[in-house]
């Protein structure tokens, strides 16, 4: 049997200061679909048609970026092949035979979207563009995307080859953790020196015209219209909005730059972060059985901070799972229970619980073998006395 307590937390004295700027119920978004997340906790804040399978265009290669960074081999020259060379619009013009570094191709193909320096990236580190896509789709699976299959290293349109705008955030948020790929899509210009030079600027307008704004990465297709993947930090907090099928021509052009403004304005003056539990705090006390300790106390494992809006904030449950006794020996820093994070209803994290001290065991064999190596520590002067005192000697 486990004992359940719960802990009803209200923050509304805790954050008793109010936004100048109202809140907003929803975010207003044309896009197909889309998702704002928080980087950090991988919680979804807000979506629209999230987990729908849709075209993604060229945020796909923000996989392909990641999986070129960690493969160690930025520094590699890379020999440009006829199939690179015959990759349509939009492309830098890379031909046949000429040498490039693949560090010079990633940065190309983030920051203008070159899909020739993609299929020259993909050759290079899978053999053909067919494997490589294959790995793109295993390490999406990997990252815990649930709808997410490449057949083309650069996003051009191929049947099956789609993601979700939860998915694309997934893979963003995991790729944001690397210092190579953060530094790579925040630079605005760069020079690619190999056979030939080009100057690539960077596409991403939200560098400029976004205050806290990372990147990340634009994209169309006929099919996908147009997408883009977002992300900026302001608050302590870094957010993650996707677009997808913004619309198409002019119109889409524009309105993926306002669908991505809006979707983080509205996680800005909605959410902030609220710390629910810290490492270290005190749980209960257990009852221990075969010990002389009556209890042992326990406590959280780990910290744990959302992101929260005002209404999440007043409904905060934490259920303390322990169980109604614990056998003895017991190890400080034993996992015996959890703690069910609720908000608004729902369960958002379990933490585990672990004992804060140890508990010996105490019964015969126990007692007996303390006796034992307390005699041997003592030698046969300590033995001797105890026969004397007995007169057995």
């Amino acid at each position: 049997m486990k004992k359940t307590v719960s802990i009803i937390l209200s923050f509304i004295l805790m954050f008793s200061f109010s936004l100048n700027i109202k809140a907003k119920e929803q975010a207003e978004v044309k896009a197909l679909g889309a998702v704002l997340m928080d980087m950090d906790t991988g919680r979804i804040l807000w979506g629209k048609n999230e987990n729908e399978p849709l075209a993604m265009a060229s945020t796909t290669k923000i996989m392909t970026a990641i999986i070129a960074i960690e493969s160690g081999k930025l520094d590699e020259t890379i020999t440009v092949s006829k199939r690179a060379q015959s990759a349509p619009e939009v492309k830098m013009g890379i031909k046949e035979g000429e040498q490039y570094t693949l560090k010079d191709l990633l940065y190309a193909m983030m920051l203008s979207s070159y899909n020739d320096t993609a299929v020259a990236i993909s050759e290079h580190l899978g053999g053909t563009v067919e494997n490589f896509c294959e790995t793109m789709t295993e390490k999406a699976k990997d990252l815990g995307c649930t709808d997410t299959v490449f057949k083309t290293p650069n996003g051009l349109d191929l049947e099956n080859h789609h993601s979700t705008a939860k998915d694309m955030a997934i893979i963003t948020a995991y790729a944001l953790k690397n210092d190579i790929f953060r530094e790579v899509i925040k630079t605005l210009a760069y020079t690619v020196k190999g056979t030939r030079t080009f100057d690539v600027t960077n596409k991403d307008r939200l560098l400029t015209e976004y205050e806290g704004a990372i990147g990340v990465k634009t994209g169309f297709t006929g099919k996908a219209g147009h997408c883009f993947v977002g992300a900026a930090k302001r608050n302590g907090m870094t957010l993650i909005s996707v677009v997808l099928g913004s619309g198409w021509g002019t119109t889409g052009k524009e309105q993926k730059w306002i669908d991505t403004k809006n979707i983080l304005n509205y996680g800005f003056e909605n959410f902030s972060n609220v710390d629910i539990v810290k490492s270290g705090d005190f749980t209960g006390n257990v009852p221990v059985t075969m010990s002389k300790s009556e209890f042992i106390s326990t406590e959280m494992c780990e910290n744990l901070s959302l992101p929260l809006n005002d209404s999440e904030k007043e409904n905060i449950m934490i259920n303390i799972l322990l169980p109604d006794s614990i056998e003895a020996p017991i190890k400080k820093d034993t996992i015996i229970g959890k703690a069910e994070i609720i908000i608004n209803g729902k369960k958002e994290k379990e933490i585990n619980i672990k004992t804060s001290e140890n508990a010996q065991r105490n019964d015969i064999y126990n007692s007996s073998k303390k006796i034992f190596d307390i005699w041997q520590r003592s030698g046969d002067t300590l033995f001797e006395n105890i026969l004397k005192k007995f007169e057995i000697i």
